[in-house]
Parts: C-alpha cells; sequence; structure tokens
C-alpha cells in the first residue's frame, strides 16, 4: 500500500507538471526558485579532500523533514531544487541514507527537483577540466540510480562552472540549465567571479560570466545567479566597510545578521527589486535563494518570507531551478535580453539609503550608475563590455574568475575609481547610447 500511495502521488505530480509546464509562460509572470544544499563537508573540493568543517552533525532527517515542511507552510505547493555532494551522494552511514530517501519521497509528492553539486561548490577552483567532468558525469549518474525511473535532473547546481563544463553539460550530457554563477561574490568563501549579468543568459565559450556574441560561440546552457542580491550592498567586495557585500535575500546575510524582524524587511527589500520595478522594466521577474540545510537559522524565518510573498504578490509561481531556466530557453534562443533594474537602499547594512543604483545589462554590456541623493550627482561604478575578447583562467590554478571590464563595481583596481557620467569618454558614450541614450538626458 506504500508503494501504490507513493506511486499515485508520482502520477499526480507528473500530471500537475505537466500541466503547468504546457501553460506557463515567462513574460507576465513572477518567478521564485529555492535551492537547498546537502554536503558532508563544508567544502568537498575533491572526492578525497575536504576544506572547513565537518558538517555531519547538521545533516539529519530531521532537519530535512523541518525544512521542507517550512518551505510547504509558507508556499503550499511550491517546488524545489535539492543539491547533494559527491560525498553525500555516497556516504553510506543512516542519516543521509535516510536523508536520500526522504528527498526522492519529496521529489514523488511535490516535483521537487534532485540533482548534483560538484565540489559542493567552487570545483573550478580546485579541479582540472576534466575531472570536473568527470565528476558531474558520475555524479548524474549516481542521482539516477538513487531516484530510479531512469531520472535525469533538468539542471546542475555549481556556484560557480566554467564556459567549458557548462559546453559539456549541454553537449554530452543533454542538461541545459546551470547555477553556475553567483553574481558579483568578490573576497567572500572561495572563489571569487564578479562581472556578469544578474538574470539568466547563454555563457560564451570563452568565459562563463561572458553572455554569448553570436551563434559560434553559444553555450547551450542557461546560466543562472545563484541567490538575489542587493544591489546597493552588492557594489562592495567582501567585507568592506563592515557591511557584507552578498546581502540580499539570502539567510546568513539577512536573518541571521540582522534579526527576524529586520532580516526579513531586507529580503523583502530585495525581493521588491525584481517583483515590483523589476517586473514592470523587464515583462518578467525572478528571485532565487539559496538555504543551505545546515545553516542554524530558524526556518521560521523562511516560513515567513515565502508567506509574505504570497501576500504580496499572490500569482507567484515557485518552480524547480531546471524548470525556471528552460522556460527561458523556451522564450529565448539567443541573447537577445535587456534587463533594467532599479533600486533606492533600504537603510540595512549595505543598502545605503541615500543611494539609488540602476543596472543595465544586455550581450554587450554591463553598466550601472549610482545616484547619490544628498548631492543629485550621479556615477558610473562599472562598464564591463562583453564584445571583446576574454579568456577563462586555467581550471585548478586561482581562485580569481572576475571576468574586469573597463570599470569594475568592486573598486579593486585604480581604474575602477567611479566617473561622472559626462566624464565617460566618446567611445563608451557611443556604446552606451546606442542602447540607452536616456542615460545622458
Amino acid at each position: 500500500m506504500k508503494y501504490w500511495k507513493i506511486g499515485c502521488s508520482w502520477l499526480l505530480g507528473l500530471m500537475i507538471t505537466s500541466c503547468t509546464n504546457s501553460t506557463l509562460e515567462l513574460q507576465g509572470n513572477r518567478f521564485l526558485t529555492i535551492n537547498t544544499v546537502i554536503r558532508v563537508n563544508q567544502i568537498e573540493v575533491t572526492r578525497d579532500k575536504n576544506v572547513g568543517v565537518d558538517e555531519r552533525e547538521w545533516h539529519t532527517p530531521e532537519r530535512v523533514v523541518q525544512f521542507r515542511n517550512a518551505v510547504e507552510k509558507g508556499f503550499p505547493g511550491a517546488k524545489i531544487t535539492w543539491a547533494f555532494s559527491w560525498l553525500a551522494l555516497h556516504d553510506t552511514t543512516a542519516n543521509y541514507r535516510e536523508i536520500r530517501q526522504l528527498v526522492v519521497d519529496y521529489h514523488h509528492k511535490y516535483g521537487d527537483e534532485i540533482t548534483f553539486i560538484p565540489g559542493a561548490y567552487f570545483a573550478n577552483a580546485y579541479n582540472s577540466t576534466e575531472q570536473v567532468n568527470r565528476d558531474l558525469h558520475e555524479g548524474l549518474k549516481r542521482v539516477t540510480e538513487i531516484v530510479g525511473d531512469s531520472y535525469r535532473p533538468k539542471s546542475i547546481l555549481a556556484g560557480f562552472l566554467s564556459a567549458k563544463n557548462q559546453q559539456y553539460l549541454a553537449e554530452k550530457e543533454n542538461i541545459h540549465v546551470c547555477q553556475g554563477n553567483i553574481w558579483s561574490q568578490y573576497a567572500i568563501d572561495n572563489q571569487d567571479g564578479d562581472g556578469a549579468v544578474s538574470y539568466p543568459y547563454y555563457p560564451s565559450i570563452e568565459h562563463f560570466c561572458k553572455p554569448a556574441q553570436g551563434e559560434k560561440d553559444q553555450v547551450d546552457c542557461v546560466n543562472l545567479d545563484g541567490w538575489t542580491m542587493d544591489f546597493l550592498a552588492a557594489r562592495r567586495q567582501g567585507f568592506a566597510e563592515g557591511v557584507n557585500s552578498r546581502m540580499g535575500v539570502g539567510p546568513i546575510e539577512t536573518l541571521d545578521a540582522h534579526g527576524a524582524d529586520m532580516g526579513l524587511q531586507e529580503m523583502m527589500h530585495t525581493t521588491a527589486i525584481h517583483f515590483d520595478d523589476g517586473f514592470q522594466r523587464n515583462d518578467f521577474a525572478w528571485v532565487t535563494n539559496c538555504w543551505e540545510l545546515c545553516l542554524d537559522i530558524d526556518t521560521q524565518g523562511l516560513t515567513d518570507w515565502l508567506t509574505s510573498i504570497r501576500q504580496r504578490w499572490p500569482k507567484v509561481k515557485c518552480v524547480t531551478q531546471g524548470e525556471f531556466g528552460l522556460l527561458w530557453r523556451d522564450t529565448y534562443k539567443k541573447n537577445d535580453f535587456n534587463y533594467r533594474f532599479f533600486e533606492r537602499g533600504s537603510g540595512i547594512g549595505g543598502s545605503d539609503a541615500d543611494k539609488e543604483i540602476m543596472w543595465y545589462m544586455n550581450k554587450r554590456f554591463r553598466l550601472a550608475i549610482l545616484k547619490d541623493l544628498n548631492s543629485g550627482k550621479k556615477f558610473v561604478i562599472d562598464f564591463t563590455r562583453y564584445d571583446v575578447k576574454v579568456e577563462e583562467p586555467v581550471s585548478g590554478s586561482t581562485r580569481n574568475w572576475t571576468l574586469y571590464g573597463e570599470i569594475n563595481q568592486k573598486r579593486t583596481r585604480q581604474q575602477d575609481e567611479p566617473v561622472c557620467v559626462d566624464q565617460l569618454t566618446d567611445i563608451q558614450k557611443e556604446v552606451i547610447c546606442s542602447y540607452y541614450p536616456e542615460v545622458f538626458d
């Protein structure tokens, strides 16, 4: 009887998924994706080498149930993405065996996606391209063995993943969605990778942060951000000026750093950047969050955030990472996107209340303009051109995979000093005017 019930739940989930995917469109909708990571060690740099703490005590079946219940309570019917590290896929202890079975049950019950995370983040900082490809192939094979029925995930969770590895995913594994970019990350955790756009794009074969310029250099793998950032906080590097540059919807930088009430306020502020103004500018909106299972943060905060989202934007679609990426892929056959984002600071952490920021992102360049509300002055803090030749580092050789432009928001080089809009060169103005003449009005 137990297996009959699971089979019925699986069939019902399949019917719901099929109906949803056949009618859902990208334009005119707001999307939420939620990921979680299950590891054994904090950073599993290779299959047999770890950096950071052992996380076994935090990965228990009870925490899995608590986390999934928190999601369902806050957003009934939500579908989420579970990513297992290499060790978590193979660990033979009772906890990990039970965790894997629980997540398979959730896949059948809710339509959740189960996938692999190479290196438990930052695989390219430590491994060769070829080794990462082997890990991807064998990790995906192990996921299929665990789930059964020839199951294949629609996406990979990776933190950062090189263009060469994303090309392998698309051409050899037939997977066309990868969370392979943590937008703006620099001087935090174990890898840097600023320089990309924050919404989906097809990467160039030259660099995972560079949107492909045409068919010849386009990798057929939709590159997704890891978690949605507060743009004002994110312009800093690491913990510069005593604030966390990763603040946005992530629980570490909000609920843990600022408490339940103020943390939720910042999470909703960042969400609204996309679901309010961003939705009007881009005709669709997307917010994504990764809540690692090991976090010692009350999951009531997750429930409260999801409940607040549903109350304020009742038509939000909470789908798996793979479903969202494939929906974007169905809509965009090439990088003809033109994203615009505007934010006025919340006053929390690095989200300066006296600042406004405007981001422009297309396949040719990204541009950020910061406005000081006290003086009224506008400064260009980032101008990164993508229509120039770039090259990725050798995999395994460095932590810094940043794609630097002419001016970079992190201000790590002398040339990154912000400049007034009217101080841009004639060539820079010409490139910007071809897309956004209003910048110089």
